[in-house]
């Protein structure tokens, strides 16, 4: 089992402490945890810290730490721009990005961004096409619906070959086939419950198994809400409230129940020990709220019995 922690992003106007992430991000690397990870929420009445910008700061405080998105809503970006600010951080970590993509959803406000919600299957997976093509070809001619270039050349390319690893998230059963067709690996999201991942694990592998692709060349992991605490009301209460602020603005409530592991260590393991049984191999710990204290309690106290 291979074990992630969240990057803490919720930061309140005039909060940011620089001193205590770097102090957080290094801390995480002598615990031993193999990568730490963001999400992108752009709307919402959650304070949330841009992913890419997060990143470049983490990568600056670290030396070993892989560091990742699950995931960019990437029909909301020109793939042009996201792949130069992933290949250029690529290139400043040295090799220790890993990219989340997702097709996003047709609840989100696009329209926000220019965008409807039509096509987004197309956009996303031409997007992911350019990307690749711009991060691994010389001069990039590309005749898509959305994007069209002619000899492009974007320099430099990522640091890592042929280019940084790619998670798809999704939930369909639809979106699982196209992850196992076009990706390097799937997240769960936080977002899901456990039954609910090892469902779309069977899927996953009945379709790596019709496409004839090894099990063991493609990762799957998932994120997981969780809170440590000997009172489990307060666990459930500090979740319940960071939760709704994060999901409400998409009409989510009550996600503490359906998704989140919380109480006393024993309680929390047994809580991961089923979401290792479900599939996952990379498991993503993320407290929603005293993230330190809560690191400190999972690698003392959780992580010894798994």
């Amino acid at each position: 089992m291979r074990w992630a922690i969240a990057i803490p992003q919720y930061v309140r106007d005039g909060t940011f402490d620089p001193g205590g992430l770097r102090a957080y991000l290094t801390r995480a690397e002598e615990l031993g945890f193999e990568s730490a990870w963001t999400q992108e929420n752009v709307l919402g009445a959650m304070p949330v810290i841009s992913p890419l910008e997060l990143m470049s700061y983490a990568a600056a405080c670290t030396e070993r730490l892989r560091l990742g998105c699950a995931v960019f809503v990437s029909p909301l970006h020109t793939p042009l721009h996201l792949a130069k600010s992933l290949a250029s951080l690529d290139q400043l970590s040295r090799g220790r990005v890993e990219v989340g993509l997702g097709v996003g959803g047709g609840f989100r406000d696009f329209a926000a961004f220019g965008l409807d919600n039509a096509h987004l299957v197309t956009r996303f997976t031409e997007g992911l096409a350019m990307m690749k093509a711009l991060w691994t070809e010389d001069a990039v001619t590309f005749a898509g619906r959305f994007w069209q270039t002619e000899g492009a050349r974007m320099e430099p390319k990522p640091f890592q070959k042929p280019h940084p690893p790619v998670w798809f998230g999704g939930s369909h059963p639809g979106a699982l086939r196209r992850t196992v067709r076009l990706a390097d690996g799937f997240f769960g999201a936080g977002s899901t419950s456990t039954a609910d991942f090892a469902a779309q694990v069977v899927v996953l592998r009945a379709e790596l198994e019709r496409l004839g692709r090894d099990p063991a060349g493609f990762p799957v992991a998932k994120r997981v809400y969780l809170a440590v605490d000997d009172d489990p009301d307060r666990a459930r209460q500090g979740l319940a409230t960071e939760l709704d602020r994060l999901y409400g603005h998409f009409g989510l409530r009550d996600m503490e129940e359906r998704v989140a592991v919380y109480g006393r260590p024993d309680t929390v393991v047994a809580g991961l020990r089923a979401v290792a049984a479900a599939g996952a191999e990379l498991i993503q710990l993320n407290a929603m709220f005293d993230h330190t204290a809560q690191m400190e309690r999972l690698a003392a106290d959780v992580l010894p019995q798994l």
